[in-house]
């Protein structure tokens, strides 16, 4: 990393960090070894995929096909649109699989009181993660801290995940395409002292996806404590990899199938 964008990131978490947040340098170190993992390990690999089906036009036949496919492979989780969230979660009852929905999707405009409704129901009816999409036009006005209750209001209704000890895991979408380094910076500062868990790229509905550059700047920023979700346009086996090795620890795909298929083909050829 450069020294000028090491600059900016020691300035900016000066003036946005909370006190409280600690956050231990990030690892390139253990960020290899996660790909390292997952590359001999294909059943490693597959516990760090999101299979996606958030499409506008997705039918209850291919979230039971999802599910099923998750299942065989051992995905960590079948991402839904909400409305889909308690067939899911029957779906896939009894096995390790967790149900993850959005909320406030694609946009993050919605009101905060409805991104928390929207999140209570789905953590009552089966879901275990929740991918939120942050304020983006509030962010860019420089509404810090209204973002950042948007993001900490969400994270506590996760608290009603139905017969589950803990809330649910957290996702902030950051939609990296849409925004400044500097913004990108603040972004992950605001989700890390709001309590979420992950800091994510992106919908998958916007201009961009997932780079190798973002996925290593929100890991510089969030430390070790955070996950961090690279998610758009990662459709082969080589490019999950090596985001694992910029630093991402979950991987968002539609394509998570052919990820695996291409896997099982190199260990056969």
């Amino acid at each position: 990393m450069s020294d000028a964008r090491s600059a900016l990131i020691s300035e900016l978490t000066r003036a946005h960090r909370a006190p409280s947040v600690e956050a231990p340098p990030a690892s390139p170190e253990a960020a290899e070894a996660r790909a390292a993992a997952a590359r001999a390990d294909a059943a490693a690999l597959a516990a760090r995929i999101d299979h996606t089906a958030l499409k506008p036009d997705t039918s209850e036949a291919t979230i039971r096909e999802r599910c099923a496919e998750a299942k065989r492979y051992g995905f960590g989780s079948v991402c839904v649109n909400p409305c889909y969230v308690p067939l899911a979660a029957a779906q896939l009852a009894a096995t390790a699989v967790e149900v993850c929905t959005v909320i406030g999707f694609p946009l993050g405009a919605t009101a905060t009181a409805v991104k928390a409704n929207e999140a209570e129901w789905a953590a009552r009816h089966g879901a275990g993660e929740l991918d939120m999409v942050l304020n983006i036009g509030l962010l860019k006005t420089g509404a810090t801290a209204t973002v950042e209750d948007d993001i900490r209001t969400v994270v506590d209704a996760a608290r009603a995940r139905r017969d589950a000890p803990t809330r649910a895991t957290v996702k902030v979408i950051l939609e990296t395409a849409l925004l400044t380094e500097r913004e990108k910076i603040i972004a992950c500062l605001l989700a890390q002292n709001a309590g979420a868990d992950f800091v994510k790229t992106s919908t998958g509905f916007s201009s961009g996806g997932a780079t190798f550059e973002d996925v290593a700047l929100m890991r510089e920023v969030v430390g070790e404590t955070m996950g961090v979700k690279a998610s758009g346009g990662v459709g082969h086996a080589e490019k999950a990899y090596a985001m694992l090795a910029h630093g991402a620890t979950r991987i968002g795909a539609s394509g998570s199938v052919a990820i695996m298929q291409g896997v099982e083909s190199r260990r056969t050829s």
